[in-house]
Parts: structure tokens; C-alpha cells; sequence
């Protein structure tokens, strides 16, 4: 892996952690862009071709350390898939039961996506398998998805009783509920939706508010039958599943944190090409709104039932807003970039409902706060969010990612507008969610 870092130094690898020194360059931000492929369509795009039967196309694939994880735990399974260029691969989809046995331990890596959506997808599958990720991932909650899958029918086993990994599964002979989760968790739903496809009967899954819903819009395109009640959507067990042609638009996650640069940085104006605008997601573009950037649409159109545009950024005054309740869920992701915003913004910015971030990569509660302090945010947390208070000027630093791809570029995005340098270590974990950032930054 290499980096160059954006003052013009060399930057330096030290026990596999990049280190890089970034300078505001103090000039506004214009042109296009084009962000890589959406991370949640292109794990789900993978995993439904390969239980689907035929041929699965996929342009515009994200080719970052999660995605990739979840293409190899596929190989592992039995399923072919080629790379035919960059973005662009070709699943061999052996249906709903064409998966084998894996002879090798499923590796997830850093990713939850990887890692949730495949238990659902293993429990209704007669065999047994292990599944297991990072340090990071082995970490994080997986009760919430165990928990439903075992009503179901799934044999599951872990640490702590089956709420950590490595999980141990054994599937088949699975029958449909109706569940009503306790969070709003797409991972979660789609999850359940996935084990529903082998399940007898209904499954239906209720959750509080509504969550993006990538995972409905896909499954109807591959074949299941698929109906949405407000926050309830079932899915009728044992369809039959065809390969399709997908393209992948845009990662809005990842166009967040140019979206905030422009709107922060005076005298601006971006255009994101070829960008994802589910629903279900756009909280971060509606937030920003709603705080004083100026943001459209151009030629918006549907691709593969996701509805996709060329959103235009431009420069604005801010202010403080409250964001909370239903905002969360679209917009979860992206609180670390949002912080850089508030932080630019005439008042006070106060987040909260948002204590689902104490158990992502990191606690990125006590992550944001602690290394955006350190940038002089005047930024303090609250048990489910944090307080933000603008208008002080930001000042360079050392920080830290923490090993989180969010934080890190969150970071970045904060030291293009800081006084003076910023040096950000463990830089190296954007490839989880967006290999090219740093050279995509530089070029603005």
C-alpha cells in the first residue's frame, strides 16, 4: 500500500500503520468527482448472485478490504466469482442450496456486513460452519442477529454465549416469524429477510423506525417476493432466484465527506457524479440542508431500483441544528464527517439517539470527541451522541484514527480547513470502505 500525502512529503509506514501529514490548502472546492461504488449494494449484489441461479454482472463493484472479505467467504463456499476489471465482476450463482460445506474457516475481517448478513444467509444452509473476523469485529455485538436466527430454527454457538465471535453455525429446517427488533438495524433486518428465503412460511421483521432498505430493493430485483408495511416488511420463503445484470452506484458514505468540505469551505462548488440517493440514506444530504448548504439534484434516473443523481454541493453559511430520532438510521454512518460541519456552523449542533455508534469499529463516541478535541472542537459527548458547539476555529494536531475509516477520513476532511498541519496515524484503514481517498482528496 502506498499513500503520498497532500504537503508534498513522503509519508512512512511504521509496523504496517500509515502516518500522513495533511496542510489546509486554503483554496475553495470545485469540479466532479466520482466515488467508489456503494458498500452496502456491492456486499449484497455478491451475496444474492450467489445464491441466485445463473449469471450475476456487477459494474461498479467496491473493491475495498470489506467487500473483498465477503467475496472470498463466497469462494470458500463453493461459488465462482471473477474479476473482470476493475469494479467489474461475474458471480456463478448455484441457487439457494448450491452452496458447499467450506473446509476452511470463514474469514469476515473488519466487517459487519460481511459478517451479519452471512449468518443469516448460512443458517438456512444444512451444514456446519464457523465464521470469525479481526480483532475489532470479534468485538462487536452479534446477539441482536443471534438472538431471531435461533428462533428460527439456526444452531448457533460463540463466545459469550453466542452474542461475540468466532460464531459456529449449524442451519437448516428454518420456519418464519414475525420480529420485532429493538433496534433499527439494516444488518440486522436484512439478516433475518436472508434466512427467511429458506425459511416455511413468512418472515416478517418490525423494526421501530425505519432502516435503508437495500436489501428489499435487491430481493425483489433478484425474484422474492417482498411486501412493505411502514416499518414491517415479510418475505415469502423458498423463492426461485435469477442472476442479474447490477450496476452499482455512488457510496453517499463516502461522498458525505466531500459533500461537507464543499459546504464549508467558501466559495465552493462540487458536483458528486453517478451518486446514490436511496431514501433511506440521504439523512446526511437532508441534514446539511437543513443546517444552510446549498445542495440539488441533476439528472436523476433508477438503476437497478436504486435511484441514483448528480447532486450539487455548493458553499454556504451553517448553522446549528438538532439531529435525533428518525434522522439516525440514514444517516449513522456519516456523524463522524457531520461533526466537521457542526464544528463550522453558527450555534450549537446536538446529536443524539445515536448510541448505536458506541458499538461500530470503535466507540466512535468517545473517538470523534477525543481526536476532534485535540483539532480545538469544542465538542463534548453525551451518552448517546454528542454536543457541538461552532464557530471556533479549527488548529493542526496530532491524531489518531483509531483504527476506524470513518474517523480517519472525518479527520481528514477537518485538517483541510485546520490551521497549520495535521498528521494522522493509522491512516491505512480507509481501504476498509475507500481505497482512493487520500489521492481523491488531494486532486480537489
Amino acid at each position: 500500500m502506498k499513500f503520498e500525502d497532500l504537503s508534498g512529503k513522503v509519508i512512512y509506514k511504521r509496523r504496517e500503520a500509515v502516518v500522513i501529514s495533511i496542510k489546509n490548502k486554503n483554496k475553495r472546492i470545485t469540479g466532479s468527482i466520482m466515488v467508489p461504488g456503494d458498500k452496502s449494494i456491492s456486499h449484497r449484489a455478491v451475496l444474492l448472485g450467489s445464491i441466485a441461479e445463473g449469471t450475476t454482472e456487477i459494474k461498479g463493484f467496491l473493491m475495498s478490504e470489506d467487500c473483498l472479505s465477503t467475496v472470498k467467504c463466497i469462494q470458500k463456499l463453493g461459488i465462482h466469482v471473477e474479476i473482470l476489471g476493475p469494479g467489474r465482476l461475474k458471480v456463478l450463482g448455484k441457487g439457494l442450496f448450491g452452496w458447499q460445506e467450506p473446509r476452511e474457516v470463514l474469514e469476515a475481517g473488519n466487517s459487519g456486513t460481511t459478517m451479519r448478513l452471512l449468518l443469516g444467509l448460512l443458517s438456512g444452509q444444512d451444514f456446519h460452519s464457523i465464521i470469525t473476523g479481526d480483532a475489532s469485529l470479534n468485538n462487536r455485538p452479534m446477539g441482536r442477529v443471534v438472538h431471531p436466527l435461533r428462533m428460527m430454527g439456526a444452531s448457533i454457538d460463540g463466545r459469550e454465549q453466542g452474542k461475540k465471535a468466532p460464531l459456529a453455525v449449524r442451519g437448516g429446517n428454518l420456519q418464519g416469524i414475525h420480529y420485532r427488533s429493538p433496534v433499527a438495524s439494516a444488518q440486522v433486518k436484512s439478516a433475518l429477510l436472508l434466512a427467511g428465503l429458506y425459511a416455511n412460511g413468512t418472515t416478517i421483521v418490525e423494526e421501530p423506525v425505519k432502516s435503508r432498505d437495500h436489501s428489499e430493493r435487491m430481493l425483489r430485483s433478484f425474484g422474492a417476493e417482498i411486501i412493505e408495511e411502514g416499518v414491517k416488511v415479510s418475505i415469502k420463503g423458498l423463492p426461485r432466484l435469477s442472476g442479474q445484470k447490477i450496476i452499482v452506484p455512488g457510496d453517499i458514505s463516502s461522498a458525505a465527506f466531500f459533500m461537507v468540505l464543499a459546504a464549508i469551505t467558501p466559495k465552493s462548488e462540487l458536483i458528486v457524479e453517478n451518486l446514490g440517493i436511496n431514501p433511506s440514506r440521504t439523512g446526511i444530504i437532508d441534514i446539511l440542508k437543513k443546517m444552510g448548504a446549498k445542495i440539488s439534484f441533476e439528472n436523476k434516473r433508477n438503476e437497478a431500483g436504486e435511484p441514483v443523481a448528480d447532486v450539487v454541493i455548493k458553499y454556504g453559511t451553517l448553522h446549528g441544528v438538532t439531529v435525533s430520532g428518525a434522522d439516525i438510521p440514514r444517516l449513522i454512518d456519516e456523524i463522524p464527517v457531520l461533526t466537521v460541519a457542526a464544528a463550522h456552523a453558527v450555534g450549537q449542533t446536538v446529536i443524539k439517539d445515536a448510541g448505536e455508534l458506541r458499538v461500530k469499529e470503535t466507540d466512535r463516541i468517545q473517538g470523534i470527541v477525543s481526536q476532534m478535541a485535540k483539532l480545538g472542537m469544542d465538542i463534548l459527548p453525551r451518552e448517546d451522541g454528542m454536543v457541538i458547539n461552532g464557530g471556533r476555529p479549527l488548529q493542526g494536531a496530532r491524531v489518531n484514527s483509531l483504527h476506524d475509516h470513518r474517523i480517519a477520513m472525518a479527520l481528514a476532511v477537518a485538517a483541510r480547513v485546520a490551521q497549520g498541519e495535521t498528521t494522522i496515524e493509522n491512516a491505512e484503514c480507509v481501504n476498509i470502505s475507500f481505497p482512493n481517498f487520500f489521492p481523491l482528496l488531494e486532486s480537489l
